[in-house]
């Protein structure tokens, strides 16, 4: 079933509002469109990428009947502060996670991750935190936003290295969903992120290619805080 027909099963639809990420494609407002709900955008934490609790919680109104949260590149929201906050206020809690691989596959990913967390210069590597799967492995470019990062990606790309922008506009920031909203953590996330590959098909050589290529670019930019 999907994010729409879940949310109109359990009786949200015209007049309320439902909580959700701007920070990731339109498909969760889009959902919650379809339900004949409004979507209302939170931020995120920087660290997981996924909903910040403390940001649902600023953003419930006396409307809100659910939220809606994306598992983001592998790692998991803090779900249990989010379903004790759906339980405070009384509001439906959806998850929307991406397609697991196979262990053997995460594993692999796991292990090439940590090469790169071990070698990377002057770039921010992810946090791993518990049960990461690495479905992305999402780096922040230090410097200034977003012209240094897609100047990186830039340099990288000539050099072989098959990396991309993880989120180029983040939903509120779409002409359909366009709301006046702070949600600085979701823009320096949208600004400054790219992912590089992890999959579990690289070779040593090609890893050691991609920790060779932004080595040599990141004495350029600012060191990783």
């Amino acid at each position: 079933m999907g994010t729409a027909a879940m949310l109109r099963a359990a009786g949200v639809g015209v007049g309320d509002e439902v909580v959700v990420p701007a920070f990731g494609n339109a498909e969760v407002a889009e959902a919650v469109t379809l339900a004949g709900a409004l979507p209302v955008f939170a931020d995120i934490d920087p660290l997981t990428y996924c909903l910040d609790a403390s940001a649902v919680e600023a953003a419930i109104t006396a409307r809100s009947a659910a939220v809606v949260v994306v598992h983001r590149f592998g790692r998991w929201a803090d779900i249990r502060r989010l379903h004790a906050l759906g339980q405070r206020h009384g509001l439906l809690v959806l998850e929307q996670g991406e397609s697991e691989a196979p262990y053997d596959e995460i594993a692999q990913r796991r292990q090439r991750a940590g090469y790169l967390d071990a070698k990377l210069r002057g770039v921010r590597t992810p946090d791993g935190g518990d049960g990461h799967t690495y479905q992305q492995y999402v780096v922040r470019v230090p410097g200034n936003g977003r012209p240094d990062r897609d100047a990186f990606a830039r340099a990288l790309r000539g050099k072989g290295v098959d990396c991309r922008v993880p989120v180029k506009t983040p939903v509120h920031r779409l002409p359909e969903f366009r709301r006046c909203v702070s949600l600085p953590e979701t823009e320096r996330a949208a600004d400054e992120t790219l992912a590089l590959p992890v999959d579990a098909s690289l070779t040593k050589r090609e890893m050691q290619r991609i920790v060779s290529a932004c080595n040599a670019l990141g004495g350029l930019l600012q060191p990783a805080f």
